[in-house]
């Protein structure tokens, strides 16, 4: 995958290693935020739209949070293309229609004509400033969960309520270090001592999460909570392409006695099964790399029923 430098595409590759192959994630560029009664970023209907690829589990959390806090009539969306193209994310043939963009980058490039970095999906774009607010997922959901509450039709949950952060910001380092990015350390390691690491810290986070899943319905307790849609966006692609394409070969989803019916009870939930789509999915993982064959299993059904009521 390229980046721009200064403005300009290049197709270098900065994909980031350390010295023992490890792969390691750049930080997001854009991290301001959504707030009642900011003068910048105010929370408007009508007023923002995300960029991103419904396949990309990073950018799929924003998705999934704009469907089941019923964001829909608020917040637009533009999809990009499943698989990522010699530019990048792409739009396709036909330019997107807010900007007219034909690739992800474009759309950084006319928040910041300058901008050298990785072009990455999800992008929170004001539409009257006509510029980048934010493109780090985990904050992007963090404002959808609570800033437009009030606004017509907006589901009032609270999937971060004050009494339960600390065991969930414990539950997401936890889960994001060994499984969200985890699998993604697995799939991108130079080295075997860096894969045989990262598949041990997956499968032994997996284990301790099925145990736990045995003891209670979600994460946290009887309620479900951001640790639990942040687990999902990994769960949900587990084996229709980490299995078989990053190497996270020791057992499926569907082999898990407790993270298998959890996994169908949060697809389950009012909002979530419209926002997954497997051929996305695997366009990107598959598509997007040589030869482009998009493999046309594992039959999975989700919807079959959970037993976790």
């Amino acid at each position: 995958m390229g980046m721009l430098i200064d403005g300009q595409w290049t197709n270098e590759d900065r994909r980031r290693t350390n010295t023992s192959g490890e792969f390691v994630r750049v930080e997001s560029s854009f991290r301001e935020a959504i707030e009642p009664g900011s003068n910048r970023f105010p929370p408007e209907s009508g007023r923002y739209h995300l960029f991103i690829n419904a396949g990309c589990p990073w950018a799929y959390r924003t998705l999934l949070y704009r469907s089941i806090k019923n964001l829909t009539a608020h917040i637009s969306v533009g999809l990009t293309e499943p698989a990522m193209g010699p530019e990048g994310w792409t739009f396709g043939d036909q330019p997107e229609p807010i900007l007219g963009a034909r690739h992800i980058h474009d759309v950084y490039t006319a928040a910041d004509s300058r901008f050298t970095g990785r072009t990455t999906v999800p992008v929170l774009w004001d539409l009257e400033g006509q510029t980048i607010v934010n493109n780090e997922s985990s904050e992007i959901i963090r404002m959808m969960n609570s800033v437009f509450n009030g606004m017509d039709g907006v589901n009032p949950v609270d999937f971060y309520p004050e009494e339960l952060t600390p065991e969930i910001d414990r539950l997401n380092e936890e889960i994001y270090i060994n499984v969200n990015n985890g699998v993604y350390r697995c799939g991108f390691a130079q080295s075997q001592e860096a894969y045989d690491k990262a598949y041990d810290d997956l499968f032994e986070t997996l284990d301790r999460m099925d145990e736990r899943l045995g003891r209670q319905r979600y994460l946290c307790g009887e309620e479900v909570t951001e640790a639990d849609w942040r687990f999902f966006a990994t769960l949900i692609r587990f084996d229709l392409a980490y299995y078989s394409q990053f190497r996270c070969n020791r057992n499926r989803l569907t082999d898990f006695s407790n993270l298998w019916p959890y996994t169908r009870d949060l697809y389950q939930y009012p909002g979530v099964a419209e926002t997954v789509n497997v051929d996305a999915i695997k366009g990107i993982y598959f598509g997007s790399r040589p030869p482009h064959i998009i493999p046309k299993g594992p039959e999975i059904d989700f919807s079959l029923p959970h037993g976790r009521g």
